[in-house]
């Protein structure tokens, strides 16, 4: 058994770990196949996760085929699933209405309890999908997109809605793929003209707005003066999350899908003439994770040009350095981590 370890800030290594000898009632013993590599990894590494004790063992965006269930489970032995990584209570008020995704104790796979960079894993079955007919690969991206799919479902917009996705990191072109599934008018903005290129060419999302000084200026032309009626920040600067305040349309709504701890301040005139909703988006629900999966199996996502980097988990001690420095091209990587 082997699991690739933040052994701290700026250091992995790849040791020897031994499974589990029990699976505790209602929980799965499963073999990993593929782990995306997340934003939120990469800080990992770079020690500026401020709420991660180390050594931990990363990885959060999980494909994995089921090798046992303890007792009181019912998945069957082979059955391929997508990990939900979002451990909760059950119990919390969060729980009790039905969103563990913002359960007040919840436990992330890889950040504040262990998770798949390694060859094995046990879970709560409650926290496993089944994969339907996606490949290994493309069920690693389901976690990723869900969080994208969640915000688009908390902001509630009708078909045919002008929608603004700022930051066009895998996030945000996450967001803004299951904004177009829900028949909005998608624009794009971000600081690199490159990501945008990438996002017209190979997700055919055509309309982006590079965020420069005349950033402003051009949100109001692309709407003839109204602004979006939901805007989507994905960004996870407080800088651009204050500035999102006034590309929303009256009447409408803005949806932090990112969050910082910094304090964001806005204008109470402005929020309040404009009578704005403003959402934070957490995570995600298994209805989300299953819009996704259908989304991937109808063809609908194009997740072949959203998987960039590919490795293996030998080798993710040297990329996923090279990686959280050289950002060139990359969307979205993956390590595979089964042995075929």
């Amino acid at each position: 058994m082997k699991a690739v370890l933040c052994l701290e800030p700026g250091r992995l290594e790849v040791v020897d770990r031994p499974p589990a000898d029990n699976v505790p009632d209602g929980w799965v013993r499963l073999a990993v196949s593929h782990v995306g590599i997340c934003g939120t990894d990469y800080h990992i590494f770079a020690g500026k996760h401020p709420f991660l004790e180390y050594p931990r063992v990363m990885g959060h965006e999980i494909s994995a085929t089921v090798i046992s269930g303890g007792r009181g489970t019912s998945i069957a032995p082979g059955t391929p699933v997508v990990v939900n990584p979002y451990l909760s209570c059950g119990n919390c008020v969060a729980c009790r209405k039905g969103k563990p995704n913002c359960c007040t104790a919840i436990r992330v796979l890889g950040v504040h309890t262990d998770g798949a960079f390694c060859e094995e894993i046990v879970v709560p079955e409650g926290n496993l999908y089944p994969a339907q007919d996606l490949s290994p690969e493309a069920a690693a991206t389901v976690e990723f997109l869900a969080i994208g799919a969640h915000a688009v479902r908390r902001a509630a917009m009708a078909t045919g809605a002008r929608s603004l996705v700022i930051g066009a990191g895998p996030i945000g072109l996450g967001t803004a793929i299951f904004s177009r599934i829900a028949g909005h008018q998608v624009t794009l903005i971000d600081t690199s003209a490159e990501r945008l290129d990438f996002a017209a060419r190979k997700l055919g999302l055509a309309n982006g707005i590079v965020a420069d000084a005349d950033v402003a200026a051009r949100v109001a032309e692309a709407t003839g003066g109204d602004g979006f009626d939901v805007v989507f920040d994905a960004t996870g600067h407080g800088g651009s999350m204050q500035a999102a305040f006034s590309y929303v349309a009256h009447g409408g709504t803005l949806v932090f899908v990112s969050v910082v701890k910094d304090e964001i301040r806005f204008s109470d005139p402005e929020f309040h003439k404009r009578e704005m909703t403003l959402i934070g988006s957490r995570n995600a629900t298994r209805q989300d994770f299953d819009h996704v999966v259908a989304s991937i199996a109808s063809g609908l996502v194009p997740v072949e040009a959203l998987i960039t980097h590919r490795t293996t988990l030998d080798r993710a001690v040297v990329d996923l350095p090279r990686w959280a420095e050289e950002k060139t091209g990359l969307v979205k990587a993956i390590v595979k981590v089964a042995v075929a």
